[in-house]
């Protein structure tokens, strides 16, 4: 403002490059300027902090929307930066939507609240959960805390500089834990990576299970400091690894390993194989090829898939399951017999659990199981396979006395409003052994669902929630 006024008075401009005949040229249009309505000021934003009701924990994945329809999604602070020039000063309602969060109906139906935003002011609803799994935020993709960062706060968090990523695998190594994802989306292009990226934390990277949620991790990069891929197989097309675990060999050497497929449009796998970390490199090689699509060998063979989990039986023996979620495939827990069929045995899961809530079958479709060393049973966490009111969106939670079961009767813990979430991953590995915590993710997509509108910046990446086993709420799950 105060060059402006000195453009006008013809005092000359700070770079001194104007002399009186060319600041009496401009001064109407700079006059005009510090006349207009906006006098070049920008909107302050309105600080919006959604909280769940009781706790006062943030909540992120909330969505507000005006009655002319603009979106705002709060951050992993449970923060949005209302920043709409025509609604400052006036009296506004927004809907809030939340998959598991709401507030309760008016007398038309509807679920909002009426808030007056003024810039620089602080607001804060509160809202109601009803999923008994309580949301810690997003672990992956861009603008984690953008709407606070656009309110002056969070500015020291560190951008990725991914933008989404699908489907995660983890396991420990060397002292470390390893995080893989598949097809991952970069600010040049929707899917810039294809053949798996990669990061590493502490094994227990959360200081609090509570939000809001700082997951630093720290990728795989090439020279210019961007995530790169790990996992190029030869062949065309993408390359997933699933199954990954860190397994000894008969030295005593631990090696990270997985199953990688390849996969041809429209989402056909061609071939299928075993692959091993290279320690120097920094990335998955090629150990042997199990299986490629023909003619006469069209269908992939047994192989391990899915999220491992370590089991010793009575005898003592110590085996890996394989499993998505149930256990279908075993062999010995070491290097050797992970590489040799000989040695893998096949497993028939249990086809489907029972709702605790009406006693309906509950088909899983995809998931995790772990020991709980605070229940002292195996726990699992897995998706129903075409469940209400979302299709691909409906988590579930079930116990049982042996990882090859059988399962108990299975509790829903987790619901979305046409919207999917898949492959959901336990995290034992984030709390001590005997903690009631229990930590999942799974992937959020309107991948599958009945054409939703995608939400900004957490579609296609990966949710953490938080299980508080001694909820009441999951006491139907430990009947036996």
């Amino acid at each position: 403002m105060k060059i402006l006024l000195q453009y006008i008075k013809g005092t000359g401009c700070p770079n001194r490059c104007g002399d009186q005949a060319s600041t009496a040229r401009w001064a109407p249009v700079l006059l005009s300027l510090l006349l207009s309505p906006v006098a070049l000021l920008a909107v302050e934003p309105c600080r919006i902090e959604v909280v769940e009701k009781g706790s006062g924990w943030p909540v992120p994945l909330v969505e507000l929307r005006t009655t002319h329809k603009a979106r705002f999604v709060t951050d992993n602070a449970g923060v949005i930066a209302f920043d709409l020039p025509e609604l400052m000063g006036r009296e506004t309602w927004f809907d809030v939507l939340g998959h598991g969060y709401e507030i309760p109906k008016d007398g038309f139906g509807y679920r909002g609240v009426r808030l007056t935003p003024q810039p620089g002011q602080a607001l804060k609803i509160e809202v109601n959960r009803t999923i008994i799994a309580r949301r810690l935020g997003r672990s992956t993709g861009g603008g984690l805390f953008a709407e606070s960062q656009k309110c002056g706060r969070d500015l020291d968090w560190r951008e990725s500089g991914i933008l989404g990523c699908d489907s995660v695998q983890n396991a420990v190594h060397r002292g470390k834990l390893f995080w893989a994802w598949g097809d991952t989306t970069m600010p040049y292009y929707p899917l810039g990576i294809f053949d798996m990226t990669s990061a590493t934390t502490a094994i227990r990277p959360l200081a609090a299970f509570g939000p809001p949620l700082r997951l630093r991790l720290e990728y795989f990069t090439d020279p210019k400091g961007t995530p790169r891929a790990v996992a190029k197989m030869p062949g065309s097309g993408p390359t997933w690894v699933s199954a990954y675990v860190s397994l000894p060999d008969k030295h005593g050497t631990p090696h990270l390993v997985g199953t990688y497929v390849k996969i041809r449009p429209p989402m056909e796998a061609y071939e299928c194989g075993l692959c091993v970390w290279n320690e120097d490199r920094l990335l998955f090689e090629q150990h042997r090829v199990l299986w490629t699509r023909s003619k006469s060998d069209p269908k992939q063979p047994l192989t391990p898939e899915g999220h491992p989990a370590f089991w010793k039986d009575p005898q003592g023996k110590e085996w890996l399951l394989f499993g998505n979620p149930l256990p279908v495939f075993r062999c010995p827990a070491t290097f050797e017999a992970w590489q040799d069929p000989s040695q893998w045995k096949a497993l028939k899961p249990q086809p489907s659990l029972t709702s605790a809530a009406d006693g309906t079958p509950v088909k899983p479709h995809s998931g995790h199981i772990a020991w709980n060393g605070w229940r002292k049973r195996w726990v699992a966490v897995f998706m129903q396979a075409f469940g209400k009111p979302s299709a691909l969106g409906e988590l579930w939670y079930a116990e049982a006395d042996a990882p090859t079961g059988p399962w108990g009767k299975a509790v829903k813990v987790l619901s979305h409003d046409n919207y999917t979430f898949y492959n959901p991953r336990l995290h034992p590995e984030f709390t001590p052994a005997d903690s009631p915590i229990l930590i999942f993710e799974g992937t959020y997509t309107a991948d599958f669902a009945d054409r939703p509108c995608p939400t900004p910046r957490y579609n296609y990446n990966q949710v953490l929630y938080r299980l508080d086993l001694d909820d009441p709420r999951l006491l139907p799950a430990r009947e036996k």
